[in-house]
């Protein structure tokens, strides 16, 4: 299990991917762009997303950043743009962990499978702490 920063920016995400990896001297980080994920048949992907970030990723001194865009038209603001994302290879504790942080708080995106993994969902905590929940396993 792992508890992961993840950062979102608004549009200027791989300038600041970027710069971290400069400033903290890493390998060069791994990059996906809204247009490269695969084509959703029930809605077309906006030509000004296509080259935003949707998922970056690298290790700063041992530890994974997790970094995106906000997808145009999603509200943005600085000091809300930090989550902690849990990752884990139990499935059951995910589940059991997204229905706590639920309690009281504010679900934005159901738990559910994605490209990327077979169970993932976004909440808000009680305590205005927003959670991504993601399982992942050798297999994904």
């Amino acid at each position: 299990m792992a508890l992961n920063i993840y950062i979102s920016f608004n549009g200027n995400c791989l300038e600041a991917v970027n710069f971290y990896a400069d400033v903290f001297e890493t390998e060069t980080p791994r990059l996906m762009t809204f247009g490269d994920a695969p084509p959703n048949p029930e809605s077309s992907l906006p030509d000004e997303a296509k080259n935003l970030i949707m998922h970056a990723e690298m290790y700063i001194t041992g530890s994974r950043i997790m970094f995106s865009d906000t997808f145009p038209g999603t509200p943005f603001q600085i000091g809300n743009n930090v989550t902690l994302a849990v990752i884990h290879d139990d499935i059951d504790k995910i589940k059991a962990f997204f229905q706590k942080l639920k309690e009281d708080g504010t679900v934005e995106m159901e738990l559910q499978e994605t490209f990327w993994s077979k169970c993932y969902g976004i909440v808000q905590d009680k305590f205005g702490i927003t959670w991504q929940l993601s399982y992942e396993s050798s297999e994904t």
